[in-house]
């Protein structure tokens, strides 16, 4: 199943919804469905990965919306947390000549970086050096705390593409802390839908790439993950408890435009599009 979130467009209160996205591209309303879940992260908390899937199962048949009466928004909004893991790919690490972390490399960001696929991203003043990393997104269904591999597996409710987009120059300031240069507002897009994790057989073999203005700067498969999906989640969790909607970005493949020789960087006007195999295309133009 796809689930997003979205508005109807002639809508004039402007209120998010909850819906599953067809293969046709229409969406099925499930606000009746769910009366009292006001987003996905208030769904996932209130019935869990499971029950939101079978009330949606339940609700399939309903009538759909062509999409070109909704604006899909980001599918998850104000999570409790935005886990981001660095240097994750064996071939960014062959890139950047660095040795591969023994353990995960994590960071964060705020839940207001949070943008939706196909929104415009505000080029920050104080920034000359923003530039793009195409991301698989997972994003938890229950809470959990202390997990092995096996139970972090059970925790997933889906995946989706993220833009981990980053200022280089407040990357490296602050005394050397990541966050002011990847938190900024619009730095973290993602969608267009949460493809449930019963639909990826397995996460480690999807092709992950992305665009600026149509020419082709990263791409890459998951397959090159350093830690593994289920091994970062087990990961985080001996630190803190994952709660429902908690979204780990999983890392990004070599070419992001920091780091080439010489370094490329995000002007007003650029489009640029992340993609992860079967989970689709974020498109976004900095302005």
């Amino acid at each position: 199943m796809r689930f997003v979130q979205f508005r109807f467009l002639k809508d004039t209160i402007k209120a998010t919804r909850i819906g599953l996205q067809k293969k046709s591209g229409g969406i099925v309303d499930l606000s009746d469905a769910l009366p009292n879940c006001h987003s996905m992260v208030d769904a996932l908390t209130k019935l869990g990965g499971n029950g939101l899937i079978e009330i949606a199962r339940k609700n399939l048949a309903n009538k759909e919306t062509s999409s070109s009466k909704c604006q899909l928004l980001a599918p998850i909004t104000s999570p409790d947390k935005i886990f981001c893991i660095g240097l994750n790919y064996k071939d960014t690490c062959k890139e950047l000549g660095f040795t591969p972390p023994e353990e995960p490399l994590v960071f964060s960001k705020f839940s207001s970086s949070i943008t939706g696929p196909f929104d415009n991203i505000d080029h920050p003043d104080i920034s000359k050096e923003v530039f793009w990393e195409a991301e698989l997104a997972v994003v938890i269904g229950k809470k959990g705390k202390n997990l092995d591999a096996t139970t972090a597996k059970d925790c997933v409710f889906g995946y989706t593409v993220a833009n981990d987009i980053t200022a280089l120059d407040w990357h490296k300031k602050n005394g050397g802390q990541w966050l002011l240069g990847k938190t900024m507002d619009g730095f973290c897009p993602i969608g267009p839908s949460i493809l449930t994790a019963d639909k990826i057989a397995d996460p480690h073999k999807l092709a992950i790439s992305c665009r600026v203005n149509g020419q082709v700067k990263q791409t890459s498969n998951t397959h090159q993950l350093i830690h593994g999906v289920y091994g970062c989640i087990a990961f985080l969790s001996k630190f803190c408890t994952l709660l429902p909607g908690d979204i780990v970005l999983t890392g990004t493949p070599p070419g992001c435009g920091g780091f080439t020789k010489p370094p490329q960087f995000l002007k007003k006007g650029d489009v640029v599009e992340c993609e992860v195999e079967q989970l689709g295309i974020i498109r976004n133009q900095i302005v």
